[in-house]
């Protein structure tokens, strides 16, 4: 099979990233560009400089560069789509990919959307559409993390009963993650309750989306499995600390740490397991660690081999509205101030309307934040 790949959003040059963007377009270019079967025909942004940048970073042609997005679907027709524009137009956006009858496969960025209902609709319209749309959760193809669920599933720690992550930044963006990776351990089962709180005092705006500044939350899986997590986006020794490691999966013969934290100048490894036998932590080797680009080309690449093998691709959409249905479990809680069960059944984002509302009144972020 051969597929004409296009990206939506290219935005700038990736040296200087913030709070407005990664320039996440080029990195899932250069997936692409590792790939035979796929060939980058087209770009499209709203900021025609941007889109040019990138054609000419990657060899474009000048008649296929696009500001209007839909101009380019009926130009083009491409088979596969990656969308790297805010969150807050993610299911607009795809769900016109996935409605324009030419796209077989979009390649979203995370967080799904800044609504739960706009992420909810984006999956059902691509199950409807027979489109394949996953989302960017690449931490997944982390090494590391895929060594720790080998681990797991071989039983080195019994029978999962907690798991425990501390996410920066916030729940939204860097726990969307955060999220994630818990269902991945918990092989993909629904939550059926959460109960969360969260604070949220200072601005905390990324990518065009509010994060909240700190968060605890506690959720409970179908299957029995308790989750905690938190978030804390000054990293000042708050909830994130209490945790003390990227992600924590408890057994009932052991514990594995993903990312723990050291005191002082203690170095400690990306993974560790700790046995009920065990007196001490045994360092596990990984071939690298949480962090990367090139899972971005795993990816990638694996989401263009489901596509082709016609097989259900892990980071599908089913799976990250799970991760989503968690994050905006934890606002709903806390606008409630009390448990919330699922599935939810909101559709507009519980903190964004709080600070409409003036229930939250964040200090507003200054232009050098």
């Amino acid at each position: 099979m051969s597929y004409r790949v296009a990206v939506i959003g290219t935005g700038t040059e990736p040296d200087n990233p913030g709070r407005d963007g990664y320039a996440m377009a080029y990195h899932h270019a250069t997936a692409y560009e590792k790939l035979e079967e796929c060939t980058l025909v087209a770009c499209a942004d709203i900021v025609r400089e941007n889109a040019e940048a990138f054609a000419d970073e990657f060899g474009i042609d000048d008649g296929n560069v696009f500001e209007a997005y839909d101009e380019m679907l009926e130009t083009v027709e491409p088979e596969i789509v990656s969308l790297c524009v805010p969150p807050a137009i993610h299911d607009t956006i795809a769900i016109d990919c996935i409605q324009s009858g030419v796209v077989e496969a979009i390649h979203c960025e995370k967080p799904m959307a800044d609504s739960y209902g706009g992420a909810r609709t984006m999956a059902q319209e691509a199950s409807r559409h027979d489109v394949q749309l996953t989302f960017n959760h690449q931490r997944r193809f982390s090494d590391a993390v895929r060594t720790a669920k080998e681990l797991l599933d071989g039983g080195e720690i019994g029978d999962l009963e907690r798991i425990e992550f501390a996410a920066p930044v916030g729940i939204f963006d860097y726990g969307s993650h955060s999220f994630d990776l818990c269902n991945y351990f918990n092989d993909e089962v629904s939550g059926d309750w959460a109960l969360g709180q969260i604070e949220y005092g200072e601005e905390n705006i990324l990518f065009g989306s509010h994060n909240e500044n700190q968060a605890v939350v506690l959720w409970e899986y179908e299957n029995g499995v308790n989750g905690l997590g938190t978030s804390d986006s000054d990293d000042d020794g708050g909830p994130t600390s209490a945790v003390g490691c990227h992600h924590r999966l408890i057994g009932t013969r052991g514990t594995i740490e993903l990312g723990p934290s050291g005191e002082g100048d203690e170095e400690l490894p990306t993974l560790r397991i700790r046995r009920a036998s065990d007196e001490e932590w045994e360092s596990i080797e990984t071939d690298d660690g949480l962090h990367g680009w090139e899972f971005i080309d795993r990816a990638v690449a694996e989401n263009v081999r489901c596509l082709e093998a016609g097989e259900k691709p892990e980071l599908g959409a089913e799976n990250a509205l799970n991760a989503t249905e968690l994050i905006f479990a934890t606002w709903e809680s806390a606008r409630r101030r009390g448990r919330v069960d699922l599935p939810l059944t909101i559709d507009g984002n519980p903190l964004e309307e709080m600070v409409e509302s003036g229930a939250l009144s964040p200090v507003p972020m200054t232009e050098d934040e």
